[in-house]
């Protein structure tokens, strides 16, 4: 990142506080717990993070080699093929082209890499691009080192304020297979636990889930 804001509003840069090891000046102030409205939504991202963690302190006593190698699998496959294949570079940059086969069927491997349906991942990715590490940025480094990493997600109203219409991926709108993954994406994160449990028991839910969760840090 670089330093995009040397004197802004008659506020000189050494009155700027940055962020360690950056060049990024913090120059909003955004009340991340205290003193803002908190909407359902956050308020079920918390609670989903907080799960994880605590799934994630059962790992080393729900060890079992078929749960580590079935993390490993989808850590891979859905991170390869779900996240950077699919909702990066062929729907966020149109990088190429595939089959619309193809297309849907790592689209939906992506869904099960519990990073958001398409249609939130992609509008998001573009506008980041877009504006990137200005104010318009949905994950703003201008906003501290924290809001930019993680407690954006927990603040949904910021979103709203800025892309409420998310106009940007008409082009996924406009598709009915995205349109359901959005409406539903849920229920397919609570039947992919359901077939983790099914397959491998409850250590299959600890480390397949907790492994994913890497793919958000």
């Amino acid at each position: 990142m670089t330093n995009l804001i040397t004197v802004s509003n008659g506020v000189k840069e050494s009155e700027y506080s940055k962020i360690l090891f950056s060049d990024v000046l913090v120059t909003k102030k955004r009340n991340l717990i205290m003193g803002r409205k908190w909407r359902t939504h956050d308020i079920r991202m918390v609670l989903w993070f907080l799960f994880i963690h605590l799934l994630a302190l059962l790992a080393p006593f729900t060890f079992t080699w078929g749960a580590f190698w079935a993390a490993t699998f989808t850590y891979t496959l859905f991170g390869s093929c779900g996240l950077s294949v699919s909702y990066h570079r062929n729907l966020a940059h149109r990088s190429f082209k595939l089959p619309k086969w193809l297309e849907y069927t790592f689209a939906y491997i992506g869904l099960l890499s519990i990073q958001r349906d398409p249609i939130f991942w992609v509008s998001m990715h573009r506008y980041h691009h877009q504006y990137v590490d200005s104010e318009k940025d949905p994950h703003s480094p201008i906003f501290g080192f924290w809001f930019s990493h993680m407690s954006w997600l927990f603040d949904n109203g910021y979103i709203f304020e800025k892309y409420q219409e998310r106009n940007n991926v008409e082009d996924l709108k406009n598709q009915s297979f995205y349109r359901f993954l959005k409406r539903t994406y849920a229920l397919h994160t609570i039947a992919f636990t359901a077939l983790l449990y099914v397959v491998g028991g409850f250590s299959y839910i600890v480390w397949v889930l907790v492994r994913l969760y890497l793919n958000i840090c």
